[in-house]
């Protein structure tokens, strides 16, 4: 069967997560997909068992590994890997286990069935969840996502959640002013929404890493979100694409 899916994994220092991300997405996910692993470095520790799992014969999946170009940090990673992309759809999830990898069947299906760009991981709809994390950065990104949907009617209740599912053809017309870190996704969904674009959710439930240090900096990147929230509120009128 034809690709249909890039996976986009951006990385830094997952050595202890990456093999075990890989088994689980050979697992779950039911379409035709190639994985992107981004990383920054050549001593990024992720680097040296992605090597192995490409050259190995037991390998079930199709990798690629993919430098960033564009400079270090989240940011620069996930948009070297949307540049990269080549697959009709296009997910973005993390190394570290936190997202549930069937969801992204759930995510493809409603993509093609209601002909969405945009599909978000919604921790805060009707049937999602969230285990773990600090409390502030819990309590922050609910209340963005919850309110935005109330008073804008933003079609998500998650907007911070960076596991998304962008249809190719919609995120090549994007282009990426966010400087921070992962508000990119938060920047994405609310120019999609506000020029006319489909964009849906389905829940998901999000876990704490098992393994491994967070790399999110909430007081860094929070001036970030921030902006992209009251762009949402007051960026002045929608347009049409």
């Amino acid at each position: 069967m034809k690709r249909i899916l890039d996976v986009v994994i951006p990385v830094y220092n997952e050595g202890d997560n990456i093999l075990t991300a890989f088994d689980l997405l050979a697992k779950k996910v039911k379409y035709p997909f190639r994985v992107i692993v981004v990383y920054d470095f050549d001593g990024d520790t992720t680097v040296k068992p992605v090597r192995a799992y490409i050259k190995s014969r037991k390998n079930k999946l199709n990798v690629v590994l993919h430098k960033n170009s564009i400079g270090r940090g989240a940011l620069n990673a996930i948009k070297s890997g949307l540049a990269f992309a080549e697959a009709e759809f296009i997910v973005v999830t993390m190394a570290d286990l936190s997202d549930p990898p069937e969801v992204i069947n759930d995510m493809i299906k409603i993509a093609q069935s209601e002909k969405a760009d945009v599909v978000c991981g919604s921790r805060y709809m009707k049937g999602g969840s969230q285990k773990g994390g600090p409390f502030l950065k819990r309590t922050l990104s609910r209340l963005a996502g919850i309110s935005l949907w109330y008073v804008t009617s933003l079609p998500t209740h998650d907007v911070t959640n960076s596991f998304k599912l962008y249809r190719r053809s919609f995120i090549r017309k994007v282009t990426i002013e966010s400087t921070g870190g992962f508000e990119l996704g938060m920047e994405i969904v609310i120019k999609a929404w506000r020029w006319g674009y489909k964009v849906v959710e389905v829940p998901t439930s999000w876990k704490d890493r098992a393994a491994g240090k967070s790399n999110f900096k909430l007081w860094k990147w929070l001036p970030s979100y921030l902006h992209w929230y009251f762009f949402a509120l007051f960026g002045g009128s929608k347009k049409t694409k």
